[in-house]
């Protein structure tokens, strides 16, 4: 029986995936699988059988990959599922940067005990009137799932739209309209569009890529949407280019002391991807990633480890290694599975930065003391019989 600890609320169309081979248990102790959204793992003691942890979402700054990686325990998120929630939400924030429709919510919610509202709406709302977002430039920086469906609809609502990612997937280019234009500076977007949606994850390279420098090189009353991550802003500059009018209005889903201090801001508490099917969607990617990995050792949308799929084990035995990318592992391996005359049916080794994965289908059923010999090399991780 494998248990899976959820350390937050997760969507019944994932969990209710589940066989009969599965049971959830509300001690992480004895978890061979953690679902998390929003919970931080960073401080938690993580059990000893733990083998994966899936994240129902893509980011994944609330989990500690490095430790998880060193324990042999493979972390997954979900790119993608959530991609049109944060897509319809981004539209938004776009057209409430357009026309000051917050504003305008918020006169009439003051007259609401106004008798003549009808009459004073009519000089009232000059102060609210704004512009169509057709024909403006819009830049988006980072082109995956979420910025590549927010390009294509801007587009489609008639907007020049440009897109920056140096590291672009072949998936994601064949996804995004020809009417994108996809550009290699982002200083381009930076000096030539009147909006800027952010959709890049959180790295030493993104981190406050929103700064003092880049919103120099920006047109006087630029527009700057972040539905991606908090700390891709210097606070401090934005709040002076909010100031001096260089920014229009500064459109966030992450509000934070700072932010809320701001002038010209549109903020919504983190709403990106809060829509039922967001949840579902998310919840049911987790878990077949989870099933998957648990069941037959394959590996999809890790962000610790290699992707590896060598789907369903028709020999006799399967094993799977997580260990480091290191010269001289496959030999070693292979090597001690010969000592004993096991016969490999089928390999596959990926590596991924400093962490590899291997699989190895066998004609004959390991014993424990190969498992054990194999777990004693050098820069191995974890050894897990699958069948």
């Amino acid at each position: 029986m494998r248990k899976i600890h959820c350390l937050n609320p997760i969507s019944k169309l994932g969990t209710g995936l589940f066989t009969d081979e599965y049971a959830l248990t509300e001690q992480m102790t004895e978890a061979d699988g953690i679902l998390v959204r929003s919970a931080s793992m960073h401080e938690m003691e993580l059990p000893e059988r733990l083998l994966a942890v899936a994240r129902a979402g893509a980011g994944v700054n609330n989990i500690p990959l490095d430790k998880c990686a060193e324990r042999g325990i493979v972390v997954f998120n979900t790119p993608g599922a959530n991609a049109n929630g944060v897509k319809e939400i981004v539209l938004a924030g776009l057209l409430l940067a357009a026309r000051d429709i917050v504003g305008g919510i918020g006169w009439c919610e003051e007259q609401k005990d106004n008798e003549n509202i009808s009459k004073d709406m009519e000089k009232a709302k000059k102060k609210f009137a704004g512009h169509e977002i057709k024909g403006k430039k819009l830049g988006v920086i980072g082109l995956g799932a979420i910025g590549a469906e927010v390009a294509n609809a801007a587009a489609s609502l008639g907007m020049e739209v440009y897109g920056y990612d140096p590291f672009i997937s072949v998936r994601a280019a064949w996804m995004l309209s020809r009417d994108v234009r996809h550009i290699t500076s982002v200083e381009t977007i930076y000096r030539e569009c009147d909006y800027i949606t952010l959709h890049v994850p959180l790295l030493d390279g993104t981190r406050q890529m929103i700064n003092a420098s880049s919103l120099d090189m920006m047109k006087d009353g630029v527009v700057i949407l972040n539905f991606a991550r908090d700390l891709l802003v210097n606070d401090g500059d934005m709040e002076r280019a909010l100031e001096t009018g260089k920014v229009k209005r500064y459109v966030t889903d992450f509000p934070n002391p700072a932010v809320m201090k701001m002038k010209n801001t549109i903020v919504t508490p983190h709403l990106g991807a809060s829509t039922e099917e967001s949840e579902d969607n998310c919840a049911v990617m987790a878990v077949k990633e989870m099933m998957d990995y648990l069941e037959n050792g394959n590996i999809k949308n890790s962000v610790n480890f290699p992707a590896c799929d060598m789907g369903t084990c028709s020999s006799v035995s399967r094993i799977a290694l997580l260990h480091r990318n290191i010269p001289n592992m496959i030999g070693q391996i292979t090597s001690i599975l010969a000592s004993t005359g096991m016969n490999i049916s089928n390999m596959m080794n990926k590596s991924r930065d400093s962490y590899a994965y291997t699989m190895v289908d066998l004609e004959t059923q390991a014993d424990e003391a190969t498992i054990q010999r194999l777990e004693s090399i050098e820069g191995m991780m974890r050894v897990r019989v699958i069948k």
